[in-house]
């Protein structure tokens, strides 16, 4: 099963993290796991590389784990952009535990 765990402060949500094979489907086939990776590495080239922003990204493919944390300060607009971003993210994994509870888990700590 994935994991998806998004940290927040208070109303802020600082990052997430992402870990383990939704198991739907062998490698290469397992659309759960595409839809998954596709949404991350697109909020990570919206933040990092459209938004110029530094993010840190960490990656572990021997056991399927990628997280991003956003810098402690922005300025408002980014700020803005950023949470508008994670809380889409945020909403589109909800979606995919609907369609796919056995596969996908999200939590919010």
């Amino acid at each position: 099963m994935t994991t998806v765990t998004f940290h927040s402060e208070g109303d802020r949500i600082v990052g997430f993290q992402v870990q383990g094979h939704s198991g739907y489907a062998p490698e290469g086939a397992d659309i759960v796991c595409a839809a998954v990776t596709s949404a991350v590495r697109l909020v990570d080239c919206a933040i990092n590389d459209v938004l110029g922003l530094e993010a840190s990204v960490k990656v572990r493919e021997q056991d399927a784990f990628i997280s991003l944390k956003l810098p402690s300060v922005l300025g408002e607009s980014a700020e803005s952009t950023c949470q508008t971003i994670l809380a889409a993210l945020m909403v589109h994994f909800v979606q995919l535990n609907e369609e796919y509870p056995e596969h996908i888990s999200v939590l919010e700590v």
